[in-house]
């Protein structure tokens, strides 16, 4: 059974999930795990595939949301990222894409195209 942590960040990965959506983005995957790492949400927007992070802070204290994302967990959702597009496309020939963040501090939502890359 899900922690009320665990269930409120599931209901904010759905909520951003249905506002990327209202912005022309199509859902392919959620909660995609490989070997300790994890993508919240995996989207297209047009031939782009677009790995999501979603961060929540509700406080800025230590940087907020977007500061939130270390160089460890970007490595993670890098090795799940092509983990992810080598068993979706084994021929190798990858789409173009793109590591979002939406970072969520309080009721400011930020959503950082490209916030790193592959």
């Amino acid at each position: 059974m899900p922690s009320a942590t665990q269930h409120a960040g599931e209901q904010r990965e759905r909520w951003v999930q249905f506002w990327l959506q209202a912005r022309g983005l199509s859902m392919l995957a959620r909660n995609v795990r490989w070997r300790g790492g994890e993508i919240d949400l995996i989207l297209q927007d047009g031939a782009d595939c677009v790995f999501v992070e979603v961060r929540y802070r509700a406080q800025l204290q230590w940087g907020g949301a977007a500061a939130s994302v270390s160089l460890a967990k970007r490595r993670r959702v890098l090795r799940t990222a092509q983990w992810w597009l080598s068993r979706r496309f084994p021929q190798g020939e990858w789409p173009r894409c793109r590591f979002d963040v939406v970072a969520i501090d309080g009721v400011h939502i930020e959503w950082l195209r490209d916030a790193f890359a592959l």
